[in-house]
């Protein structure tokens, strides 16, 4: 399991993977903290995931989560980050570091490939603030710098178009559709996949 999108989605480990560090001094701007998620943070973090849109994306079972779905996730997400599969943040406010935002990761690691993907979900109280955007275009330099990805993806329902714009606007390519790509609330979800190539990732505003 991960906090993010793509949140119960296979996580795959190749073998030239190694253990993921946070990087120090944390990815951050003037808005946007991807800090370690916490023990604290648990109760905010729950409340969060739990907004009727993060549910309609971001979880593929019928009923829905319950506190221990989240708390479990938190050792899954650090057993991947030890294997070199995923890396997973909290997003918190840049001025009030304690508080919870939403969730991004870089996941799908694929260090021998040189390939990962992004994915992220963002709290109802932070959104219409640019925190998803902001969030995938310091993931992603980093994606590019600090693990020597050349290839990072990031996919999304058909009907998410919130998802597709953030990705557009941060300089990914949308490549088409995975017809029937995975299992998802009883049936099977079709999902859209998107792209994004070294010296393509579009500054905040960029057009």
């Amino acid at each position: 399991m991960r906090l993010v999108i793509g949140l119960w989605y296979h996580t795959a480990v190749d073998n030239l993977t190694r253990e993921l560090a946070f990087p120090d001094p944390p990815l951050a701007d003037d808005l946007v903290l991807l800090r370690p998620w916490r023990d604290a943070d648990a109760a905010e973090g729950f409340e969060a995931f739990s907004d009727e849109q993060c549910l309609r994306f971001s979880w593929p079972r019928t009923e829905p989560p319950v506190l221990a779905d989240f708390l479990a996730a938190a050792s899954s997400n650090e057993a991947a980050r030890l294997a070199g599969a995923s890396i997973n943040f909290a997003v918190a406010p840049a001025a009030a570091p304690d508080r919870i935002w939403g969730a991004a990761s870089v996941y799908d690691v694929h260090l021998a490939g040189g390939r990962a993907a992004v994915g992220y979900w963002v709290a109802p109280w932070a959104r219409r603030r640019g925190v998803a955007g902001r969030s995938v275009r310091l993931l992603a330099a980093w994606a590019f710098t600090g693990l020597g990805v050349e290839r990072l993806e990031l996919t999304c329902g058909p009907d998410n178009t919130a998802s597709a714009r953030v990705a557009e606007r941060c300089g990914f390519v949308r490549e088409g559709v995975m017809r029937s790509h995975l299992p998802f609330k009883g049936a099977r979800r079709d999902t859209v996949l998107f792209s994004l190539l070294p010296g393509e990732l579009r500054a905040d505003g960029a057009t």
